[in-house]
């Protein structure tokens, strides 16, 4: 494919300046792409942003990320019906790198150049910034922008100069990069559409030329139809600290089945005829999952490298599928203890375990299951005079495995 097909293709173009796309098959150019610091990681709706950014720099072109030092600590109104709460410079920095540590993981740390606005903006005199930025801006089309307009409108939160000016900070920074960096088109978000026309228009009033601009559709969680970022409940984040590594294997592996395509495409850098075999397989035999189990390993291959992976698609395929724990080894085990509830033994029976192990809400609801054959103690079905202490630890590990049907699980502690 060409670069414009596979932008096409992957769904990553929902607004842009050029009048034809194919103008990128044929030329390198050199572009830039922000991102926000209000967060100590980003997210997979980051990472979205970050596989678009891929598919340009796959393609031959330059890739520079800006770290939004700068714009962080204003506060972008964009998307919000309030402001933001300011946070400290001393924050920001750590937000800085810890993002661009995430950047150097998906885009490989030799494929692109780091800049930070905060280097040209830090210093700037208010005069000189009102003078040679502000006098290019009209009012008239700023606060007609939707998401001011918003704000400022009939009960509306309203909106500080401190957020109202972020749009003028975003200008400049494609500016500064034109400049000092021949940088000619940016990517950003369908949410940025505003603020990248800023730099756009700055340009061309400022310097008489022409630069571009490409914005990818929000890539929305297609069960909620809410977007992914750091605001919404159930966020995913790309620190494992934030979403264990199981966590994140986890959410992959249960998209819907309408939705398994969508992000085959943008989450994965698999080629136009793999991602076609693989949906032909997954519409012949759906509930094998195949599309799904394809799609969680190389997401999770991309943010947690391929040794993590491996280990989870493993443990996954153990529990949900060949049931053989003999498999298990004892770093799987300390992984299920960090993931699954943990029981201690401790003189419990067998329908204390259950609902100690939260898999079942009521000692009633507990001695149905067991007398209907619904729980297992390493694979093996448990009566009600079944005793914990009778059953073997696994992998050397203090814990034995109870389960609930085939899907729910705890750990008992001997």
């Amino acid at each position: 494919m060409t670069l414009s097909e596979e932008l096409h293709y992957r769904g990553f173009v929902h607004q842009t300046t050029f009048k034809d796309l194919t103008m990128l098959d044929n030329q390198k150019v050199t572009f830039y792409q922000g991102f926000d610091a209000s967060a100590d990681s980003q997210t997979i709706g980051n990472l979205a942003a970050m596989m678009f950014a891929k598919v340009f720099i796959r393609h031959g072109h330059r890739a520079i990320q800006l770290a939004g030092g700068a714009t962080s600590l204003i506060g972008d109104p964009g998307g919000k019906d309030s402001e933001r709460p300011m946070q400290t410079a001393e924050t920001i920095a750590a937000n800085v790198e810890a993002a661009s540590n995430q950047l150097q993981i998906i885009l490989g740390a030799d494929n692109f150049t780091l800049v930070n606005n905060l280097d040209w903006t830090k210093d700037l005199p208010v005069l000189n910034f009102l003078r040679d930025i502000g006098k290019h801006f009209s009012m008239t089309p700023l606060v007609q922008r939707d998401y001011i307009a918003k704000r400022i409108g009939e009960n509306g939160a309203g909106i500080s100069y401190t957020e109202f000016s972020y749009t003028l900070l975003q200008g400049m920074d494609y500016l500064h990069l034109f400049d000092k960096e021949d940088c000619t088109l940016q990517l950003g978000g369908s949410d940025q559409w505003g603020n990248c026309l800023s730099g756009v228009e700055l340009i061309r009033r400022a310097r008489g030329a022409e630069v571009h601009v490409i914005t990818l559709p929000l890539v929305m969680n297609q069960l909620t139809g809410k977007k992914f970022g750091k605001s919404e409940a159930g966020a995913v984040w790309l620190d494992s600290t934030k979403t264990s590594v199981y966590a994140f294997y986890q959410f992959w592996l249960n998209i819907d089945d309408e939705g398994v395509e969508y992000y085959l495409k943008i989450y994965t850098e698999l080629p136009k005829d793999e991602i076609d075999r693989i949906l032909d397989q997954f519409q012949t035999n759906r509930a094998a999952r195949n599309a799904q189990k394809t799609l969680a390993y190389h997401v999770t291959k991309l943010v947690h490298g391929q040794a993590a992976a491996d280990q989870i698609s493993a443990i996954t395929a153990t529990l949900f599928e060949s049931n053989d724990l003999a498999q298990l080894t004892l770093l799987d085990m300390e992984v299920l203890a960090a993931e699954l509830p943990v029981v201690e033994a401790a003189n419990l029976d067998m329908i204390s375990a259950v609902v100690a192990g939260s898999l079942a809400e009521s000692k009633a609801e507990a001695r149905r299951l067991i007398e209907q054959s619904g729980i297992y103690l390493n694979s093996q079905k448990v009566t009600l005079t079944s005793m914990l202490k009778d059953f073997e630890v696994l992998a050397g590990s203090p814990y034995v495995l109870l389960r609930r049907g085939k899907n729910k699980f705890a750990l008992v502690r001997q």
